[in-house]
């Protein structure tokens, strides 16, 4: 009974460490965001920030296990446990709020380390840490097994998020329940500490039951295995983020998506340290092999970029490759006093196979190619893991051989097809011309991974005609004709290639803000709208609600916000206190036009709910296209203080009422529910 109770207190410290630790990652990162203007690289500093502190706490737990008595490792950790209470409640200061004038990366470092440094620490260190309190007992056998226990409960946490906790209460409430929560795995983790120093303070052996000594004295861990432990992690965090890329970028921009393969990676890890007999290499070798030609087929072949068959080939793919990984891995695990350097290895293993994809690739490579070499290189590592069967090995190097020759027919096709391949941190830009039966319809496009934006039609007679989103019986093309007469503001919020400049008249100024460099790049280089525009071209190169933020009234006559057809909505751009900095620059008969064409989110109802809360009036524009083959399908929502300036002509021929969902609250920066705008 009493070791019953000694192992349940061992399992819920680290069960509530690694729930904490993941749920934690987006509760502060959310609360920053609007801050720094909601892009991307926010999300990415606090990646980094994470991992290098995640790799801090393995380090420590290393060092500690290695250079200090079990009673000092006590109180050391007792009191950095009683330290960090004092880093709570998890809000962060106002004081931290950026003036616009310093470099925000420092400054998210900064916030972060001053905000939730020390308790991310800690709880980073309670995996390994507690392990090796484990390895001292008398069923250090199992110890492994609370590895699995961590990242399942990190799974768990991944999924409550977005389902159970992001619905159903705002950002304050979050932090102060986690808050709550970490005061509790403060409590538990203390008692463990205290525990194994009063039980086990001299404690050398792992274990003192005869199966379990041979297990420690076994031989200390050769170094090609400590490189394999840096190696097979790594190439499973890069296959990760290579395969989240090319599915949602290529292959359907589905909010969420991103989820499921990092549910699996989880999963994998969950069976293949809960017991040797979920992975087997007669299972999984040949269903590897078969999965890496089947990828690296879909990468120059449109199977792979269907939706129908590239997600099940490539979610499924993941699964198979990262159980060959991490089953490997585990098959490797050392004896349990060498467990904190075996867990710092993979750490470092995934820290660097994460910064090969999310830091490295974009800056050196032109498009989405890390997958095809995340292929070659798990193929390679087969060769090292499977070294002592001569056929397995060359089997490793033809299957690395025909993942080359397919990454080759990616790059070749990409480039035939290409006009211009560009990739910066913000995503991948290409600009094809479509060649059609009659030569006056050939047009060359713009595209983001699977979403188009913009199109141009290249016959010199033809190149002004709006075309894609921005027709004459779109939601924007009927606010533009409804503005008043003479000289005309427009703000724009993202460029694509520059349709609406199209509109622009001798007199007209067009203010556009664009916060990827390349994208203004393109649309001067690929496309003529900005240039033939009678309109003056003003550009506002970074985030717009941080530009607006900044800048005095602009007086706009119509501002189009023009920013939610991908996956990765900007939800800091669709708040109430984002239509608050908008009305800030509009006319009193100004119009503000939210482009919420998408295929899986219902965004209309949020303005609505938004302009509602504040005030406004809202309608809504759905144009199905009919007369035009090349206009597509649109929703825009337009908001205006005076309901009469929504019923001008051409616009009230169009305008709907916009149906609420009862019990609905607006979006602020506070609170969001994207689940609960799915379609």
């Amino acid at each position: 009974m009493e070791r019953a109770g000694i192992q349940l207190l061992f399992a819920g410290t680290i069960f509530s460490s690694a729930f904490l630790l993941f749920l934690v990652q987006p509760l502060i990162a959310k609360q920053i965001l609007p801050w720094f203007g909601g892009s991307a690289a926010v999300w990415s500093i606090c990646m980094v920030f994470f991992q290098v502190v995640l790799l801090a706490g393995y380090a420590y737990s290393d060092w500690v296990t290695r250079h200090l008595r079990v009673r000092v490792q006590a109180a050391l950790h007792v009191g950095l446990l009683l330290a960090s209470l004092a880093f709570l409640p998890l809000v962060v200061a106002a004081r931290w709020k950026p003036t616009g004038a310093e470099d925000p990366t420092w400054l998210i470092l900064g916030l972060l380390l001053a905000t939730i440094g020390l308790p991310y620490f800690l709880l980073s260190t309670t995996g390994p840490l507690v392990q090796s309190w484990v390895a001292r007992t008398p069923w250090s056998a199992r110890v492994y097994r609370y590895f699995s226990l961590s990242n399942l409960a990190s799974l768990l946490s991944l999924l409550s998020y977005p389902v159970l906790i992001e619905p159903r209460s705002s950002l304050l409430r979050q932090a102060q329940g986690w808050s709550w929560g970490y005061g509790a795995f403060a409590v538990l983790c203390a008692g463990t500490t205290l525990l194994v120093a009063y039980r086990w303070p001299e404690a050398v052996s792992p274990s003192q039951a005869a199966s379990d000594r041979a297990i420690d004295h076994a031989k200390p861990p050769r170094w090609s295995d400590g490189l394999l432990w840096l190696l097979l992690p790594a190439l499973a965090s890069w296959l990760l983020l290579a395969v989240t890329n090319h599915i949602t970028q290529n292959v359907a921009a589905v909010p969420f998506l991103w989820i499921l393969p990092l549910s699996l990676y989880l999963f994998t890890f969950v069976l293949c340290f809960e017991s040797d007999r979920w992975y087997r290499r007669g299972v999984f070798l040949p269903l590897a092999a078969a999965v890496l030609v089947l990828c690296a087929f879909g990468l120059q072949h449109h199977v792979g970029s269907a939706v129908r068959t590239g997600l099940p080939l490539y979610v499924g793919g993941l699964f198979v490759l990262c159980m060959f990984l991490h089953g490997e891995t585990a098959r490797l695990r050392p004896a349990p006093r060498y467990l904190t350097r075996f867990y710092l290895m993979l750490s470092l293993g995934g820290a660097i196979g994460g910064a090969m994809v999310g830091l490295v690739a974009p800056h050196v490579l032109p498009a989405y190619y890390e997958l095809g070499i995340g292929l070659i290189l798990t193929a390679l590592a087969a060769v090292a893991v499977l070294r002592h069967r001569l056929w397995l090995r060359v089997s490793s190097v033809a299957l690395a051989a025909c993942c080359v020759f397919f990454l080759v027919a990616q790059i070749r096709s990409d480039r035939a097809d290409a006009r211009h391949l560009m990739r910066n941190f913000y995503g991948a830009l290409i600009t094809f011309d479509v060649r059609r039966a009659n030569p006056a319809n050939n047009a060359r496009l713009l595209s983001h991974g699977s979403i188009k934006h913009g199109e141009q039609f290249l016959d010199p007679r033809r190149r002004s005609e709006p075309t894609t989103y921005y027709g004459a019986t779109a939601g924007i093309g009927r606010a533009i004709a409804a503005a008043p007469d003479g000289p005309r503001r427009v703000g724009l919020i993202g460029l694509g290639a520059g349709t609406l400049a199209s509109y622009g008249r001798s007199g007209d100024i067009y203010r556009i803000y664009e916060i990827n460099p390349q994208v203004f790049e393109l649309a001067d280089s690929e496309f003529t709208f900005l240039r033939d525009s009678p309109a003056r071209i003003e550009r506002v190169l970074g985030d717009a609600r941080l530009a607006l933020e900044r800048e005095p009234p602009q007086g706009f006559d119509l501002l189009a916000v023009d920013a939610f057809s991908g996956d990765a909505v900007p939800v800091h751009l669709l708040t109430a206190e984002a239509m608050d900095v908008y009305l800030r620059h509009m006319k009193p008969g100004g119009v503000v036009a939210f482009h919420v064409t998408n295929r899986y989110l219902e965004l209309a109802p949020v303005v609505a709910r938004i302009a509602e809360a504040k005030g406004l009036h809202a309608v809504l524009v759905s144009d199905d296209a009919k007369d035009s083959k090349w206009l597509d399908p649109t929703d825009w929502v337009l908001v205006a203080r005076d309901p009469a300036v929504l019923a001008r002509e051409p616009l009230r021929a169009a305008a709907s009422p916009i149906a609420l969902p009862a019990n609905t609250r607006p979006w602020t920066d506070d609170f969001n529910n994207l689940l609960g705008v799915l379609k």
